[in-house]
Protein backbone atom coordinates (compact mmCIF):
# COMPACT_ATOMS: atom_id res chain seq x y z
CA UNK A 1 0.00 0.00 0.00
CA UNK A 2 1.29 3.36 -1.04
CA UNK A 3 2.09 5.92 2.06
CA UNK A 4 3.76 9.13 2.13
CA UNK A 5 5.84 10.16 5.32
CA UNK A 6 6.45 14.36 5.63
CA UNK A 7 8.04 15.15 8.95
CA UNK A 8 6.44 18.77 8.82
CA UNK A 9 3.16 16.99 10.38
CA UNK A 10 5.51 15.51 12.84
CA UNK A 11 6.78 17.09 16.02
CA UNK A 12 10.28 17.52 16.16
CA UNK A 13 10.99 15.45 19.18
CA UNK A 14 9.31 11.92 16.95
CA UNK A 15 10.90 12.92 13.61
CA UNK A 16 13.82 10.29 14.19
CA UNK A 17 11.99 7.71 15.72
CA UNK A 18 9.00 8.22 12.81
CA UNK A 19 11.43 7.92 10.06
CA UNK A 20 13.54 4.90 11.30
CA UNK A 21 10.14 3.19 12.30
CA UNK A 22 9.06 3.68 8.80
CA UNK A 23 11.84 2.31 6.97
CA UNK A 24 12.48 -0.47 8.98
CA UNK A 25 8.93 -1.90 8.23
CA UNK A 26 8.77 -0.77 5.06
CA UNK A 27 12.61 -1.45 3.32
CA UNK A 28 15.42 -2.41 5.31
CA UNK A 29 16.84 -2.37 9.36
CA UNK A 30 19.42 0.28 9.15
CA UNK A 31 20.78 2.50 11.79
CA UNK A 32 20.21 6.45 10.82
CA UNK A 33 22.79 9.15 11.48
CA UNK A 34 20.89 12.87 10.97
CA UNK A 35 23.28 15.17 10.81
CA UNK A 36 21.11 18.02 11.86
CA UNK A 37 19.01 18.85 15.67
CA UNK A 38 15.40 17.43 15.16
CA UNK A 39 14.22 20.97 15.20
CA UNK A 40 15.80 21.45 11.39
CA UNK A 41 15.33 17.32 10.51
CA UNK A 42 12.86 17.22 7.52
CA UNK A 43 11.97 14.56 5.60
CA UNK A 44 9.37 13.30 2.75
CA UNK A 45 9.17 10.00 2.15
CA UNK A 46 7.29 8.10 -0.50
CA UNK A 47 6.73 4.03 -0.13
CA UNK A 48 4.75 1.72 -2.10
CA UNK A 49 5.18 -2.11 -3.67
CA UNK A 50 5.51 -3.39 -7.12
CA UNK A 51 4.54 -7.11 -6.84
CA UNK A 52 7.46 -8.46 -4.75
CA UNK A 53 9.83 -4.91 -5.56
CA UNK A 54 9.82 -2.46 -2.45
CA UNK A 55 9.96 1.43 -3.82
CA UNK A 56 10.94 4.43 -1.73
CA UNK A 57 11.75 7.79 -2.87
CA UNK A 58 12.96 9.92 -0.42
CA UNK A 59 14.20 13.84 -0.10
CA UNK A 60 15.43 15.15 3.30
CA UNK A 61 17.82 17.04 4.73
CA UNK A 62 21.45 15.59 5.50
CA UNK A 63 22.37 11.99 6.80
CA UNK A 64 24.71 9.14 6.53
CA UNK A 65 22.83 5.36 6.57
CA UNK A 66 24.83 2.29 8.05
CA UNK A 67 23.86 -0.97 7.87
CA UNK A 68 25.51 -2.70 10.43
CA UNK A 69 27.54 -5.92 10.96
CA UNK A 70 24.61 -7.05 13.65
CA UNK A 71 21.49 -6.07 10.94
CA UNK A 72 23.15 -7.76 8.02
CA UNK A 73 23.74 -10.85 10.36
CA UNK A 74 20.72 -11.10 11.62
CA UNK A 75 18.73 -10.52 7.83
CA UNK A 76 15.89 -12.64 7.44
CA UNK A 77 14.70 -11.94 3.92
CA UNK A 78 18.13 -10.99 1.89
CA UNK A 79 17.70 -8.28 -0.76
CA UNK A 80 19.95 -6.37 -3.25
CA UNK A 81 18.77 -2.15 -3.44
CA UNK A 82 19.16 -0.54 -6.35
CA UNK A 83 20.34 3.13 -5.50
CA UNK A 84 18.96 5.98 -7.88
CA UNK A 85 20.30 9.33 -7.68
CA UNK A 86 18.01 12.19 -8.78
CA UNK A 87 20.18 15.48 -7.82
CA UNK A 88 22.93 16.50 -6.18
CA UNK A 89 25.48 13.71 -5.14
CA UNK A 90 25.67 10.60 -2.83
CA UNK A 91 27.94 7.81 -2.20
CA UNK A 92 27.59 4.17 -1.52
CA UNK A 93 30.45 2.36 0.77
CA UNK A 94 30.33 -1.81 0.36
CA UNK A 95 32.75 -4.96 -0.01
CA UNK A 96 35.84 -2.39 0.11
CA UNK A 97 34.41 0.06 -2.47
CA UNK A 98 33.10 3.56 -2.59
CA UNK A 99 30.69 4.50 -5.73
CA UNK A 100 29.91 8.31 -6.06
CA UNK A 101 26.85 8.79 -7.52
CA UNK A 102 25.85 12.03 -9.15
CA UNK A 103 22.37 12.42 -11.21
CA UNK A 104 21.14 9.65 -13.08
CA UNK A 105 23.48 7.29 -11.75
CA UNK A 106 22.93 3.75 -10.51
CA UNK A 107 24.48 1.62 -7.92
CA UNK A 108 23.48 -1.58 -6.59
CA UNK A 109 24.18 -2.71 -2.44
CA UNK A 110 23.47 -6.00 -0.86
CA UNK A 111 21.76 -6.68 2.48
CA UNK A 112 23.79 -9.53 3.83
CA UNK A 113 26.92 -7.32 4.31
CA UNK A 114 27.63 -4.18 5.98
CA UNK A 115 26.94 -0.92 4.05
CA UNK A 116 27.23 2.61 4.53
CA UNK A 117 24.93 5.71 2.34
CA UNK A 118 26.87 8.85 2.70
CA UNK A 119 23.77 11.74 2.03
CA UNK A 120 26.36 15.11 2.94
CA UNK A 121 24.35 17.30 0.88
CA UNK A 122 21.05 15.77 1.59
CA UNK A 123 18.75 12.69 0.47
CA UNK A 124 17.23 13.07 -3.21
CA UNK A 125 17.21 9.65 -4.11
CA UNK A 126 15.26 6.65 -5.34
CA UNK A 127 15.70 2.96 -3.66
CA UNK A 128 14.20 -0.04 -5.40
CA UNK A 129 14.17 -3.14 -3.03
CA UNK A 130 14.52 -6.68 -5.09
CA UNK A 131 14.25 -9.60 -2.74
CA UNK A 132 18.01 -11.53 -3.54
CA UNK A 133 16.49 -14.65 -4.49
CA UNK A 134 14.36 -13.34 -7.36
CA UNK A 135 17.64 -11.91 -8.80
CA UNK A 136 19.27 -15.04 -8.88
CA UNK A 137 22.65 -13.60 -9.49
CA UNK A 138 26.03 -15.68 -8.81
CA UNK A 139 27.62 -14.79 -5.32
CA UNK A 140 30.99 -13.51 -7.02
CA UNK A 141 28.66 -11.31 -9.82
CA UNK A 142 26.71 -9.96 -7.48
CA UNK A 143 29.93 -8.98 -4.97
CA UNK A 144 31.62 -7.76 -8.11
CA UNK A 145 29.05 -4.96 -8.79
CA UNK A 146 28.08 -3.76 -5.38
CA UNK A 147 29.32 -0.11 -4.95
CA UNK A 148 30.09 0.40 -8.57
CA UNK A 149 28.74 3.60 -10.03
CA UNK A 150 26.22 2.30 -13.09
CA UNK A 151 26.36 5.33 -15.10
CA UNK A 152 26.79 6.88 -18.62
CA UNK A 153 29.67 4.41 -19.64
CA UNK A 154 27.48 1.38 -19.51
CA UNK A 155 24.41 2.08 -21.83
CA UNK A 156 22.12 -0.96 -20.66
CA UNK A 157 22.50 1.03 -16.66
CA UNK A 158 21.42 4.22 -18.64
CA UNK A 159 17.77 2.72 -19.86
CA UNK A 160 17.81 1.28 -16.25
CA UNK A 161 18.11 4.92 -15.06
CA UNK A 162 15.17 6.18 -17.02
CA UNK A 163 12.81 3.20 -16.24
CA UNK A 164 13.48 3.47 -12.81
CA UNK A 165 12.85 7.03 -12.57
CA UNK A 166 9.91 6.54 -14.57
CA UNK A 167 8.45 3.65 -12.39
CA UNK A 168 9.18 4.90 -8.92
CA UNK A 169 6.97 8.04 -9.93
CA UNK A 170 4.03 6.79 -11.91
CA UNK A 171 1.96 5.02 -8.86
CA UNK A 172 -0.46 3.64 -11.84
CA UNK A 173 2.05 1.49 -12.91
CA UNK A 174 2.76 0.14 -9.38
CA UNK A 175 -0.97 -0.68 -8.60
CA UNK A 176 -3.77 -3.58 -9.69
CA UNK A 177 -2.58 -5.71 -12.73
CA UNK A 178 0.45 -3.39 -13.65
CA UNK A 179 2.45 -4.33 -10.68
CA UNK A 180 2.96 -7.47 -11.58
CA UNK A 181 3.82 -7.44 -14.90
CA UNK A 182 6.27 -4.55 -14.35
CA UNK A 183 8.44 -7.37 -11.59
CA UNK A 184 9.62 -9.71 -14.42
CA UNK A 185 10.86 -6.77 -16.44
CA UNK A 186 12.57 -5.16 -13.62
CA UNK A 187 14.09 -7.58 -12.20
CA UNK A 188 15.58 -8.66 -15.83
CA UNK A 189 16.55 -4.94 -16.57
CA UNK A 190 18.91 -5.24 -13.22
CA UNK A 191 20.05 -8.91 -14.35
CA UNK A 192 21.30 -7.11 -17.51
CA UNK A 193 22.89 -4.06 -15.90
CA UNK A 194 24.79 -6.58 -13.90
CA UNK A 195 25.77 -8.58 -17.03
CA UNK A 196 26.66 -5.80 -19.51
CA UNK A 197 28.50 -4.42 -16.34
CA UNK A 198 31.13 -7.50 -15.64
CA UNK A 199 30.92 -8.72 -19.18
CA UNK A 200 29.38 -12.07 -18.63
CA UNK A 201 28.01 -12.90 -22.11
CA UNK A 202 26.78 -16.15 -20.40
CA UNK A 203 25.15 -13.98 -17.54
CA UNK A 204 24.35 -11.30 -20.29
CA UNK A 205 22.29 -13.27 -23.47
CA UNK A 206 18.80 -14.18 -21.50
CA UNK A 207 18.28 -10.34 -19.55
CA UNK A 208 19.83 -8.75 -22.78
CA UNK A 209 17.02 -10.51 -24.79
CA UNK A 210 14.22 -10.00 -22.00
CA UNK A 211 14.71 -6.11 -21.72
CA UNK A 212 15.14 -5.87 -26.04
CA UNK A 213 11.11 -5.09 -26.47
CA UNK A 214 12.32 -1.89 -23.52
CA UNK A 215 15.01 -1.03 -24.90
CA UNK A 216 13.29 -1.07 -29.04
CA UNK A 217 10.16 1.07 -27.28
CA UNK A 218 12.29 3.69 -25.18
CA UNK A 219 14.54 4.08 -28.54
CA UNK A 220 11.18 4.70 -30.40
CA UNK A 221 9.17 6.83 -28.32
CA UNK A 222 12.81 8.49 -28.44
CA UNK A 223 12.34 8.75 -32.38
CA UNK A 224 8.84 9.00 -32.59
CA UNK A 225 9.23 12.55 -34.34
CA UNK A 226 11.29 11.41 -37.24
CA UNK A 227 9.41 10.73 -40.35
CA UNK A 228 12.02 8.06 -41.28
CA UNK A 229 11.28 6.06 -38.28
CA UNK A 230 11.30 2.69 -39.86
CA UNK A 231 11.65 -1.11 -38.83
CA UNK A 232 14.42 -1.58 -41.10
CA UNK A 233 16.09 1.45 -39.10
CA UNK A 234 15.11 0.42 -35.71
CA UNK A 235 16.33 -2.90 -36.28
CA UNK A 236 19.52 -1.82 -37.30
CA UNK A 237 19.66 0.47 -33.86
CA UNK A 238 19.64 -2.75 -32.07
CA UNK A 239 21.77 -5.15 -34.05
CA UNK A 240 19.19 -7.44 -35.21
CA UNK A 241 17.07 -8.36 -38.43
CA UNK A 242 13.64 -6.76 -39.52
CA UNK A 243 12.54 -10.47 -38.86
CA UNK A 244 13.68 -10.67 -35.24
CA UNK A 245 12.56 -7.19 -34.30
CA UNK A 246 8.91 -8.18 -35.75
CA UNK A 247 9.18 -11.80 -33.18
CA UNK A 248 9.82 -9.30 -30.75
CA UNK A 249 7.63 -6.80 -30.64
CA UNK A 250 5.01 -10.10 -31.41
CA UNK A 251 5.60 -11.45 -28.00
CA UNK A 252 4.64 -7.97 -26.33
CA UNK A 253 1.64 -7.80 -28.28
CA UNK A 254 3.01 -5.37 -30.47
CA UNK A 255 2.10 -4.14 -33.78
CA UNK A 256 5.14 -1.92 -35.12
CA UNK A 257 2.92 0.36 -37.12
CA UNK A 258 0.20 0.92 -35.41
CA UNK A 259 2.29 1.39 -32.05
CA UNK A 260 4.02 4.30 -34.01
CA UNK A 261 0.79 5.26 -35.41
CA UNK A 262 -0.73 5.81 -32.20
CA UNK A 263 2.20 6.85 -30.38
CA UNK A 264 2.02 9.56 -32.69
CA UNK A 265 -1.56 10.68 -32.72
CA UNK A 266 -1.48 11.14 -29.19
CA UNK A 267 1.06 13.39 -28.92
CA UNK A 268 -0.50 15.10 -31.81
CA UNK A 269 -3.71 15.24 -29.93
CA UNK A 270 -1.83 16.41 -26.96
CA UNK A 271 0.05 19.03 -28.09
CA UNK A 272 -3.53 20.52 -30.34
CA UNK A 273 -5.26 20.95 -27.09
CA UNK A 274 -2.32 23.09 -25.96
CA UNK A 275 -0.71 26.90 -26.02
CA UNK A 276 1.85 25.36 -28.78
CA UNK A 277 -0.72 23.96 -30.60
CA UNK A 278 -3.05 26.73 -31.10
CA UNK A 279 -0.06 28.79 -32.10
CA UNK A 280 1.04 26.46 -35.31
CA UNK A 281 -1.20 24.95 -37.93
CA UNK A 282 -2.77 21.26 -38.35
CA UNK A 283 -0.57 20.61 -41.10
CA UNK A 284 2.89 21.88 -38.97
CA UNK A 285 1.45 19.67 -35.45
CA UNK A 286 0.86 16.52 -37.91
CA UNK A 287 4.60 17.25 -39.35
CA UNK A 288 6.23 17.78 -36.06
CA UNK A 289 5.23 14.16 -35.31
CA UNK A 290 5.98 12.38 -38.47
CA UNK A 291 2.75 12.95 -40.54
CA UNK A 292 4.45 14.49 -43.65
CA UNK A 293 1.12 14.21 -45.40
CA UNK A 294 -1.48 16.68 -43.79
CA UNK A 295 -4.87 14.61 -45.70
CA UNK A 296 -3.16 11.78 -44.56
CA UNK A 297 -2.93 12.79 -40.99
CA UNK A 298 -5.98 14.66 -41.00
CA UNK A 299 -8.08 11.09 -41.65
CA UNK A 300 -6.14 8.83 -39.15
CA UNK A 301 -6.82 11.89 -36.74
CA UNK A 302 -10.90 11.18 -37.12
CA UNK A 303 -10.64 7.34 -37.60
CA UNK A 304 -8.58 7.01 -33.94
CA UNK A 305 -10.87 9.96 -32.01
CA UNK A 306 -14.09 10.55 -34.46
CA UNK A 307 -13.18 13.79 -34.50
CA UNK A 308 -11.00 16.10 -37.22
CA UNK A 309 -7.85 17.82 -35.65
CA UNK A 310 -9.22 21.40 -36.09
CA UNK A 311 -12.12 20.20 -34.49
CA UNK A 312 -10.38 18.42 -31.77
CA UNK A 313 -8.56 22.00 -31.23
CA UNK A 314 -11.41 24.31 -31.46
CA UNK A 315 -13.17 22.09 -28.92
CA UNK A 316 -10.16 22.48 -26.46
CA UNK A 317 -10.00 26.37 -26.98
CA UNK A 318 -9.91 28.33 -23.42
CA UNK A 319 -13.12 30.00 -22.91
CA UNK A 320 -12.29 33.78 -21.98
CA UNK A 321 -14.61 34.29 -19.03
CA UNK A 322 -17.89 35.96 -18.96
Amino acid sequence: MSQVLDTADIPARDREETIRHAVWESLVRIDIDHHLPPDDLAAHIGLDTAGPLGICSARATSMTIRRTPRLAREDEEPAVFLGLQVSGTSMVVQNGRQALLRPGDLALYDTVSPYTLLFDEGVDHHFVRFPRAALALPERALRDVTAVTLGPGNPVAGLASTYFSQLVVSAGLRSGPHADAVAEPSIELVRAVVATQLGSQDLARAPMEATLSLRIRRYMRAHLADSDLSAARIAAAHDISVRHLYTVLARSGISLGDWIRSHRLEECKRELAGPQGRSRTIAAVGRSWGFVDATHFSKVFRKAYGVSPRDWREENRPRSPR
